[in-house]
């Protein structure tokens, strides 16, 4: 549904937001939709591209609180003992004491660990941004790669070896559903995509700055310490057996060759500690974040001092974990009765 199509009215937007409705998107979706257009419609007010926010027309969509099921102290301890022995295993011993993010993680280098001090420094983040085209022609630097409809008189269909080839002379309608959805998408006759085989292409691995844009220096369990040195050793004897393709980004954990880890395979490295330890839960890779800030609150940490720890910009996100601190005060009142009325 093209917004303004039938002007910037009120009826317009409750319009626009009852299609939205109708896709299937979580309401949490929705909501993130509307603060994107609010703050781009905002800026074009500041540029006087326009005169005004329609976005306040109406108000923000309702979101959902997402129910946080973190890992209870047993299972933690379990997922450790079962990484302990594995390659790279002290990334999720990280992970569930301090609740760093995974691209947070992923992103750590060494220059900025300080065993002597036990400290870790959170200035930056790993991502893997998607390759645009450095050429000054995009259009002709992927000539090869274009695919267009098949012409009448096809020279594939012709061939009588190799391959069958069967010829689409037209493009499927978006609801077609003759192929199960996967019909053939064909490129639009100025297409300027597949950038990754661009020659000068830019993007990929870059370290950025990580959510919140806030620095942030959190200390280590003292036993985490050693550890973290004993990894740094077999780090060592990795990067003298790679030699020349050792890829020097400073990474604490990596691949064998030095390589940035994919997120998708840490995901499955969780998952796969996950199963060693027999822990019934489908748990993501953000709920070992999740798991910190519980077991911090569960020793009776201050919640601001869990704040800075998590590096969250808003108390109100840290007490999202009230249900700890609910539990944490049955717990301090039953030590009440005990000092009043016990004998």
């Amino acid at each position: 549904m093209p917004i303004g199509s039938t002007g910037s009215g009120r009826s317009t937007w409750d319009a626009f937001y009852g299609w939205l409705n109708k896709q299937d998107l979580r309401p949490n979706t929705i909501l993130q939709i509307h603060r994107i257009l609010s703050r781009a419609i905002k800026l074009a007010v500041r540029r006087e591209i326009i005169a005004r926010n329609v976005c306040g027309l109406i108000d923000a969509p309702n979101g959902e609180e997402v129910e946080i099921e973190p890992l209870s102290e047993d299972e933690a301890r379990d997922i450790l003992d079962v990484a302990k022995d594995r390659r790279n295993g002290t990334r999720w011993s990280v992970a569930l004491a301090l609740g760093l993010r995974q691209c947070e993680a992923l992103g750590l280098r060494w220059k900025y660990v300080d065993l002597r001090r036990g400290q870790l420094r959170i200035f930056w983040q790993i991502k893997h941004q998607r390759y645009r085209h450095g050429c000054e022609d995009p259009h002709a630097c992927g000539a090869d790669l274009h695919r267009y409809p098949c012409p009448a008189d096809c020279p594939k269909a012709k061939r009588k070896s190799g391959r069958r080839h069967t010829c689409v002379k037209q493009r499927c309608p978006a609801s077609c559903d003759r192929r199960g959805g996967k019909c053939p998408k064909f490129c639009t006759p100025d297409c300027t995509k597949h950038a990754p085989s661009c020659p000068q292409r830019v993007g990929g691995w870059a370290f950025v700055k990580p959510k919140g844009k806030s620095k942030l220096v959190v200390p280590l369990p003292p036993p985490l310490i050693p550890l973290l040195k004993l990894h740094r050793e077999a780090q060592e004897a990795e990067r003298a057996a790679a030699g020349e393709k050792w890829q020097d980004r400073d990474l604490v954990w990596c691949e064998p060759d030095g390589s940035p880890i994919e997120a998708r395979q840490d995901w499955e490295e969780w998952k796969e500690l996950l199963r060693l330890a027999e822990v019934d839960k489908d748990a993501r890779v953000h709920d070992a974040r999740h798991t910190a800030a519980t077991l911090l609150l569960e020793q009776g940490i201050d919640m601001r001092v869990v704040q800075v720890i998590l590096g969250h910009s808003q108390l109100t996100t840290t007490k999202r974990y009230t249900h700890v601190t609910e539990n944490l005060a049955g717990d301090a009142m039953a030590r009440m009765g005990r000092a009043l009325w016990d004998d």
